[in-house]
């Protein structure tokens, strides 16, 4: 008889995920991982102390998968960065309908931080120093700018709206363009 094969909690992981992208978080349970995993449920609650846990883990994965996206396209130069956090967001939503629903669509009311939270200190320091703004200013504006990638991004995670990348990059400038326009000339009205 060959040996049992030794189920990891990274497999673990993966199959959750995988159920998550085919059909949504809801469906994350011990057996429909364990049916995934062609073993049984044993391995799951050896190696996570409650299915709570596992639902953790699977975030955490799922938000390295959305971090991925974003560095990968921030670093292929197609927009400048800050921009491309924004697409990089958008597409995410598009491409990982669920995955994005996971991270960014439910109730986080009771989490001490966020996904975004990784990210979002580096993105306020950047446009701080690109444009001379303050870091009170600066988390401002990546506020209300973020609000309308969400927005969007929602739009696509729900097949509410899809349009084409070109027409949301010239969105995202005409958006960016007037906060820009807005902070910098603050004291004018």
């Amino acid at each position: 008889m060959p040996p049992k094969t030794k189920v990891t909690k990274e497999d673990i992981i993966s199959a959750a995920i995988e159920i998550v992208r085919e059909s949504g978080s809801d469906n994350i349970n011990a057996r429909a991982i364990a049916a995934r995993l062609n073993c049984s449920t044993q391995p799951i609650f050896s190696n996570f102390d409650s299915m709570e846990m596992l639902k953790h883990e699977t975030v955490s994965g799922a938000a390295k998968i959305f971090h991925e996206y974003v560095a990968k396209c921030m670093s292929s130069l197609q927009y400048p960065p800050y921009k491309a956090s924004g697409i990089a967001y958008i597409r995410f939503a598009k491409e990982e309908k669920q995955l994005f629903r996971l991270l960014f669509m439910r109730d986080r009311s009771n989490e001490n931080s966020s996904v975004e939270d990784e990210t979002s200190d580096e993105l306020i320091e950047m446009i701080a120093a690109q444009s001379g703004m303050s870091i009170e200013d600066a988390r401002l504006f990546h506020l209300e700018m973020w609000i309308f990638v969400h927005g969007a991004a929602s739009m696509f995670a729900t097949t509410y709206l899809e349009p084409d990348e070109e027409l949301i990059s010239s969105m995202l400038t005409d958006v960016y363009s007037g906060l820009m326009h807005r902070f910098k000339n603050k004291g004018e009205a």
